[in-house]
Parts: C-alpha cells; structure tokens; sequence
C-alpha cells in the first residue's frame, strides 16, 4: 500500500525476550542513526535533559519509599531517549498528551521540574495545584494537557486537540504518547480512522516497553506489530529502536513536517524498556534479572553518551558538570516541594466543575 513504506513497518516481539529491538528481515528499519546531523549544542541539551530526567525519577523513587510521594506513582526510567527525541522537536504553543507514566514528558515539555515534583507531593504549588498527583499532570501554559489514569483515555482527546488546532486553521501539532496495551482499546481505532478520515496534524507514539503491568506483549496481543496496524487506516507510520534518542527525534521530525504541511496523522511505534516495575508497588517478579541487564547494556543515556564522547562532542568533565548540575535542580525541586503548603481546604472544588458548589 502505498502510505506504508516498507521501512516504516513494525517489529514481531517475543513477548519480552531480549533483542526483540529489531524490525523482521523484510523490513528496512529507520533506527539506524547516521552521524550526528544534528549542532553540538542541541546535542549537549539533549543529553543534558535525559540526564534530568533520570535523575528526577531516581529521587522520586527516593521520596516515595520516604513517604514523602502517596499514591501510585509509575517511573520512566529506561524510557527517557522517548520523550526527550520527540519532544525536543516541538514549539512552545504545540500540545502533548500523555498517560501516567509522564513526569518525564511533563519535564520535557517545559513544566519546571520544582512544578512536578511539587505535583507528586500534593502541594499547592503543584502544575496542578497539588489536586492530581502523579498521574494527573497539566500545565496549560506550555501546552501540556496530561497525564490521563484511564488506560487510552488520552487518545480520543488527542484527536480532538488535533480536530481543534485544524479547525482554527494553526499549524499546531500534537502529540500523544500511550503505552502498547492502548493499543487493543477501541478508543484507538476510532482515533486513528478519524485522524486519517479528517487529516487531523496529531502523531501518535506507542511507548512499546513490552510489558503492560505483568503481561507480556506477546500475551495480550495477536499482532504484536503495532506501527502496522495503521494500515487498516491508510495512515503513514514507523518503526522507531526507542533507546536511540536521535532515532526517536528524527522520525519525530518527519512525522511533525508532514502534520504542518499536509495535516496528515502518523503512527510511531517506538520499542523501549522501562528498567523499573509498572509502578513502585510492582516487585516484577514477571522479568527475569538476565533480561533487565540485557537490556541495561543498552540504556539510552549511556549509549548516548558514548556517541557524544566518541565524536569529540563532550569530555568527562563536561559529564561531571553536567551531573552536578541536574544534581542542584533536582535537590532544588526537593527543597521547594518540602516548603511548599499543602492545597486548602477551600480548593476542594475548583477547576473540577464548571459551577464549583458552593
């Protein structure tokens, strides 16, 4: 079919084996990065932002065995060349939504990581004034609309952000992340026929860590090649190795050229690992201790760093300097998220009713 090239198709999984990163032999896969196209000081931010989030989710890991976070709490750690490749290609004025799973996209997309880790303490200082919590991130400033609970609950309401920036005729795009086990909800069927039906500028990014909770991909799904399903919707689509950061980014830039210029959906399937349980509460006696350090051998932050040390582009001080100062912001948005007040009382009601009750 012609809107499906051969190298934008998806990879059979092995239901969590290691090396299931590979498309199949008949496919040509977009994951194999060129030398860096990209100037050195976008790929020092980069790799400067990874950083920051991977030590952010390691201090909420912290906070929540101090007691310090309540409630579920899902950590990003493994999957952080995702959002950071993608997001990165984005204006200040384009929408993200996302899933649970989005203190690191929240951070990506330019909430103040003292913003977030405020949020995860339930204070009033909070993106969402301490209301939401882990799972229930917003920040309307910088376009950020969630963190959605409800299993591909933000797939729908992606597509019609998408519907909205087309109808007032912006070149806004969006973008939606969602986890693999989305996939078999019905709310992205009806999306993905609706955004190539209407030519709606939004790009969806399964995040296929291959896990949904305790079950492997292999187990829930019949097909597990998702970047295909989009031919069941004439819709473009790719197969991304979602541990390479500059992979993830350049196919995220096709996908933004062609929702600006054309107001065409795409589908990117990103194949990632998340090193942690599905949330804190999770002791992942489902994975075996070999495949966790098969895939550590490949942890997006330290390939990447590799490349930037093999290209001239960083020196270990330049390492150092920046690991100390992460280190800095994210004591910072401790402090701050310690000293900060709790919600009022008073508050109970706003932004959750048109009319808050009286």
């Amino acid at each position: 079919m012609s809107s499906q090239p051969s190298e934008a198709r998806g990879a059979k999984s092995s239901g969590g084996a290691a090396g299931v990163l590979e498309p199949p032999a008949k496919s040509k896969s977009n994951s194999a990065t060129p030398p860096f196209v990209e100037d050195n000081d976008t790929l020092v931010k980069i790799y400067h932002q990874m950083v920051m989030i991977r030590r952010f989710e390691e201090k909420c890991a912290e906070s929540y065995s101090l007691g310090k976070i309540g409630g579920f709490c899902h950590l990003y750690i493994g999957q952080e060349a995702v959002a950071v490749g993608a997001i990165s290609l984005l204006r200040r004025d384009d929408y993200v939504l996302t899933s649970y799973r989005e203190h690191g996209q929240a951070i990506a997309k330019g909430i103040s990581p003292e913003a977030v880790m405020a949020e995860l303490y339930g204070k009033r200082t909070g993106c969402s004034h301490g209301k939401g919590g882990s799972m229930h991130m917003f920040d309307k400033d910088v376009n950020f609309l969630g963190g959605h609970a409800i299993v591909g609950g933000q797939i729908p309401l992606a597509t019609g952000v998408a519907f909205a920036a087309k109808y007032q005729e912006t070149d806004r795009v969006t973008l939606c992340f969602f986890g693999e086990a989305a996939v078999n909800q019905g709310a992205f069927h009806e999306s993905l026929n609706m955004a190539q039906l209407w030519k709606l500028p939004c790009i969806y990014i399964c995040e296929n860590n291959m896990y949904g909770m305790g079950t492997s991909l292999e187990r829930a799904m019949s097909f597990q090649d998702v970047a295909q399903k989009s031919c069941a919707y004439e819709m473009e689509s790719e197969f991304v190795d979602g541990m390479d950061v500059l992979a993830m980014r350049q196919a995220t830039q096709r996908a933004i050229k062609r929702a600006r210029e054309q107001s065409l959906p795409t589908l990117i399937e990103a194949r990632t690992y998340r090193y942690m349980g599905h949330s804190m509460s999770d002791p992942g006696n489902y994975r075996t201790r070999a495949e966790i350090e098969k895939y550590q051998e490949r942890d997006p932050i330290k390939t990447f760093q590799k490349k930037l040390k093999d290209g001239g582009i960083i020196t270990d001080d330049d390492i150092a300097n920046i690991e100390a100062q992460v280190k800095e912001v994210v004591e910072r948005a401790v402090r701050f998220a310690d000293e900060s007040p709790l919600p009022d009382p008073s508050e109970l009601y706003t932004d959750v009713y048109a009319n808050p009750l009286k």
